[in-house]
């Protein structure tokens, strides 16, 4: 493999800061998080403690201050210690930069701090029954009364849907308007009139609460609108690269450790007499999936950098994650075979990489909403 360049001595030292929180407090418990379905809230609290959550966030408010290459490590970290339960990737680089971007001085100083701390734990509702990749066609409706909107309807597939103590919720303020209708809204965890409905049993990621929420005449005061009414669909499109290059990354990083973790087994695993490390057949395929892994990573490093900069287009995070999503599939199919049986035992970190995984041409924009954005870029006509 190429030596990564994208970090600094002050992100290794970090980087095993990171590695050593996993081993202390999530490894230990992570067999019983996918038996309950949910992480427990002291870990969220740990990572805080850590200084693990909302990396990002300025120390005006609490955080950090870091840059998205802490988030990347954090995510990198929990990939390679197969740890899919705790998701702070979302709570940190997806619903903590609505806030900290769309958010008003108050909103900013009452909720970040808590993130970053663990005491709040947050997510976000767009997905509804019939509405996924298609933003426009939610129903969730939010109707002024007074000084509140009051919300109701559905949300679906919510991630930390039963944990959550704050959501970013997308709902239609003008639902005559279509997108330009759409508008997000802080809704408390404790609201009268919002539930959750039973924690959603998943192919993978068992350790990772995912809920039916529901709103019934839910009233929130209109301070809890997050910047400008009907610009929500705006503000989606506007952080779905970062989305879109975190699911890519972590992508990166499962194929990665499939592969260390497949040479590791056919060094030690023997068949008809030979190692299976020893058949042309295993090398000629761990050749092709090393190809395809190198290849991958260092795109997405590549990307990491645009995103740093300023430069990554949605085009560009939409190939970046159908690149990835559609070639870790394929790399850990490969790789739990050179496993044999022993790869479709959950005990063996391939199995939960290679179930986990198929969520992710799926979540944060489908594979085929990815093919569209990038045709439809490559055929506009300009003026």
């Amino acid at each position: 493999m190429f030596q990564r360049t994208l970090f600094s001595e002050e992100h290794e030292i970090f980087r095993e800061s990171v590695r050593r929180f996993v081993e202390k407090e999530v490894t230990p418990y992570h067999d019983q998080w996918e038996r309950d379905g949910v992480v427990s809230r002291e870990v969220w609290r740990a990572a805080g403690e850590a200084g693990l959550l909302c990396v990002e966030v300025p120390e005006e408010y609490g955080g950090p201050g870091g840059d998205f290459l802490y988030s990347t490590i954090v995510a990198e970290e929990m990939v390679k210690a197969s740890a899919s339960g705790p998701v702070f990737h979302l709570h940190s680089d997806i619903v903590a930069p609505y806030v900290l971007h769309y958010g008003s001085e108050e909103q900013k100083r009452e909720w970040l701090p808590k993130m970053v701390s663990g005491e709040v734990i947050t997510a976000v509702g767009m997905t509804e029954p019939a509405a996924g990749s298609d933003l426009q066609g939610m129903k969730t409706k939010a109707e002024r009364d007074g000084n509140h909107f009051v919300i109701n309807g559905q949300k679906v597939f919510i991630s930390n849907g039963q944990l959550c103590d704050l959501l970013v919720l997308a709902c239609k303020t003008d639902p005559s308007l279509g997108a330009k209708g759409i508008s997000l809204i802080l809704v408390e965890g404790d609201r009268e009139g919002f539930s959750r409905g039973r924690n959603l049993e998943k192919i993978g990621f068992k350790a990772q609460d995912t809920s039916e929420l529901f709103f019934e005449d839910v009233r929130v005061p209109i301070t809890n609108l997050l910047g400008e009414e009907g610009r929500g669909f705006i503000q989606l499109i506007e952080q779905l690269p970062q989305e879109r290059l975190s699911v890519a990354s972590r992508a990166a990083q499962v194929m990665e450790s499939a592969l260390e973790w497949t040479v590791d087994y056919v060094k030690q695993r023997e068949a008809f007499g030979r190692r299976i490390a020893d058949f042309q057949n295993t090398r000629f395929k761990l050749a092709d999936v090393k190809m395809q892994v190198m290849v991958t990573r260092n795109f997405i490093d590549r990307c990491i950098i645009e995103h740093m900069k300023g430069g990554l287009s949605a085009e560009d995070a939409a190939v970046a994650k159908l690149h990835a999503t559609e070639t870790v599939g394929r790399v850990l199919d490969e790789c739990l075979q050179l496993h044999g049986g022993y790869g479709y035992m959950w005990e063996f970190p391939i199995a939960r990489a290679w179930a986990d995984a198929r969520m992710s041409r799926i979540a944060g924009g489908s594979s085929e909403v990815m093919r569209e954005i990038i045709g439809r870029d490559l055929l506009r006509e300009d003026g």
